[in-house]
């Protein structure tokens, strides 16, 4: 979804939100993440203002204090970025270390899933990877690496975890956002 962003170049609009609309998103991503509410005050503060940035291709990007949260895509569901995420799995871990879906791929996959490539079933049954969780298809996930403590991607799997481990081919998460692509490069200037 990001292997061509440009912010410079595909945003249209960018303004505030009202506070309804604000309350709006907050309880839309609450009812998604359910696992956020013990930390929703850090995340997204009553009273700090979030900025909406409209791009092309029907993107919109959820910025607050200059720093992109979430993302959506059409009127789909809310995206947290890998900077996002790796916060909120340090607040989380001293609840829950299991709060948000994962699954761990080897380390052979670690160098193309940083290129942009889907994650492939056998790179999520092999020895170094694991998925603990029974997930179903559309779920959204964080994919960990094998020896590494945070996410390097986000990824939408197309495969239940168990269809992954019967099947053990073709594509089982689509890789929608991951370190160093164009919008973990990205910074906000309001």
């Amino acid at each position: 979804m990001f292997k061509k962003f440009n912010f410079k170049e595909d945003v249209s609009t960018q303004s505030q939100v009202k506070s309804s609309v604000q309350r709006n998103i907050r309880t839309k991503i609450l009812e998604q993440y359910k696992q956020l509410e013990s930390v929703v005050d850090e995340v997204l503060p009553k009273k700090t203002p979030l900025v909406l940035i409209k791009c092309h291709e029907h993107i919109n990007l959820l910025t607050m204090n200059n720093e992109i949260l979430f993302f959506q895509h059409f009127d789909g569901p809310y995206y947290p970025t890998l900077r996002l995420l790796h916060k909120c799995t340090f607040l989380l871990s001293l609840l829950d270390p299991d709060a948000f879906p994962r699954v761990q791929v080897d380390r052979g996959a670690i160098k193309f899933i940083l290129s942009g490539a889907n994650i492939m079933c056998p790179g999520l049954t092999s020895k170094g990877a694991r998925m603990e969780q029974e997930l179903p298809v559309d779920t959204i996930v964080g994919v960990f690496a094998e020896g590494k403590e945070h996410a390097i991607a986000i990824g939408l799997m197309k495969l239940s975890t168990e269809q992954i481990k019967k099947v053990n081919k073709g594509i089982g998460v689509d890789n929608i956002h991951y370190l160093n692509d164009p919008l973990w490069k990205t910074i906000v200037e309001v």
